[in-house]
C-alpha cells in the first residue's frame, strides 16, 4: 500500500466518536495541503487507502498549480449526516494542530466551510473557512472555473477553438462543482446533458437552466451521443467498460481520482479520447483555499486559477510530443517541479 508517504497519522477520540486518518504524502514544496473527507467507509483499510491515494494526488495537484505546497489529505470515518458533532470536529482540529503545520486542512466531500470554522477553533491550520471568518468561502466556485478552462483548453487542442458553443457536454454530477460548471457551459453556448444520483439536484439545476437536458443515470449518460464527458462526482468514474462505451472526444471533469486504474489513461489515448488530468483541471479550488494564507482576495485567486488553461495546453502538447497520455505528461511536469524546486530547501539560509 506504500506510495512514498512521509507520514500517516491515526486519530482516535472514543468519547466524541472521532476516527480519522491524516496522510502526508510530500512536504518537498511546503506543508501538505488537502481537504478533510467525512465518509462512512466500510472498513478502516478502505479509509487508509483513500487517504493515501488522495494525499498523493494533492502533491501532484499543488505542484502543477505552481503552489508552494505539498500534498496531504484526511478522512474521518463516519456518516456526516449523523456522526458530525462540534466535539468530534474540535477533537479532529486538535490532532491537526498537533502536527505543527505539516498538514493544512480544508473542505472535501462531507465537510463544509462551517465545519472548518469549528475545526479552526482548535487549530491554526484550518483553511477553506467561511467568509465571516476571513476565509475563501465556497471553493467549488473556482474548482468549476478551472474545470471549464481545462475543457476549453482541450477544445482548443482538439478543434482549434476554445469555445464549446454547439458542442454537447455530458455532466455526471450536479453537486457543488457540477452545478457551477453547468453555468459556465450554458453561458458558453454548449448543449448540456446532466445526471445525478439525487434527482432533486438535477431539478434544482434545471430550474436555473431550463435548456439543460436531464438523463436518467450515468450508465445512460455515457452511452448518449456527446462531445465531452465530464465526471464530477466520486472517483473511479473511468473504468475499462465506461471508456469502451464513451462516444466522447474529450474527458474533462472535477472529480478526483477519475481513473479506476492507471492503465485507463492509455485506453483513452488508444481510443483517441483526450483526457484532461483531473488534478490539473480541478486545481481551482485549492488555489482558492491557498489564497487564504495571503489574506483572501477572490480576484487574485481567480487570476491565478486562470493559468489552468495554459498549463493544460502545455500538458496536451507534451503528451503529443512524447507519445504518452496526458496523465503521464502531467505527472512528469509535477514531479519535475517537486524535484527542481523542492531541492532548494537544501540551500541553508542564515538564521
Amino acid at each position: 500500500m506504500s506510495q512514498g508517504h512521509e507520514q500517516v497519522v491515526f486519530c482516535s477520540d472514543p468519547e466524541s466518536g472521532l476516527r480519522a486518518v491524516i496522510a502526508i504524502h510530500s512536504t518537498a514544496l511546503g506543508p501538505g495541503l488537502g481537504g478533510t473527507r467525512f465518509y462512512p467507509y466500510a472498513t478502516e483499510e478502505a479509509a487508509v487507502a483513500d487517504a493515501l491515494r488522495l494525499s498523493k494526488a494533492m502533491s501532484y495537484k499543488n505542484s502543477l498549480a505552481g503552489l508552494d505546497l505539498g500534498g496531504g489529505k484526511a478522512v474521518i470515518i463516519g456518516d456526516p449526516d449523523t456522526d458530525k458533532t462540534e466535539a468530534l470536529l474540535r477533537a479532529y482540529g486538535r490532532f491537526v494542530e498537533s502536527l505543527g503545520g505539516r498538514y493544512l486542512t480544508a473542505c472535501d466531500v462531507g465537510t463544509y466551510n462551517a465545519d472548518l470554522d469549528v475545526v479552526g477553533r482548535e487549530t491554526r491550520y484550518a483553511h477553506g473557512r467561511s467568509e465571516a471568518y476571513g476565509g475563501c468561502g465556497d471553493s467549488s466556485v473556482l474548482t468549476a472555473y478551472g474545470v471549464f478552462l481545462g475543457m476549453q483548453a482541450a477544445a482548443q487542442h482538439c478543434w482549434g477553438t476554445r469555445s464549446l458553443a454547439g458542442r454537447t457536454v455530458a455532466v455526471a454530477g450536479a453537486g457543488k462543482v457540477g452545478s457551477h460548471l453547468v453555468g459556465h457551459l450554458v453561458e458558453d453556448g454548449a448543449h448540456v446533458l446532466v445526471t445525478d444520483v439525487a434527482p432533486a439536484a438535477v431539478e434544482r439545476l434545471r430550474a436555473r437552466y431550463p435548456q439543460v437536458e436531464a438523463v436518467e443515470d450515468t450508465a445512460t449518460l455515457v452511452r448518449t451521443a456527446h462531445d465531452v464527458y465530464s465526471p464530477n462526482a466520486l472517483g473511479g468514474a473511468l473504468d475499462p467498460d465506461t471508456v469502451a462505451a464513451l462516444p466522447s472526444r474529450i474527458v474533462c471533469g472535477g472529480a478526483n481520482n477519475q481513473l479506476a486504474t492507471p492503465e485507463v489513461a492509455e485506453q483513452l489515448r488508444a481510443r483517441g479520447i483526450l483526457y484532461a488530468p483531473d488534478y490539473l483541471v480541478n486545481a481551482g479550488g485549492v488555489i482558492q483555499v491557498e489564497d487564504e494564507r495571503h489574506g483572501f482576495s477572490f480576484a487574485r485567486a481567480q487570476a491565478k486559477a486562470s493559468g489552468i488553461f495554459d498549463v493544460a495546453l502545455r500538458v496536451f502538447r507534451a503528451a503529443d510530443d512524447e507519445g504518452v497520455s496526458p496523465a503521464v505528461a502531467a505527472d512528469r511536469l509535477a514531479e519535475e517541479r517537486m524535484r527542481s524546486v523542492g531541492r532548494l530547501a537544501t540551500i541553508r539560509l542564515p538564521r
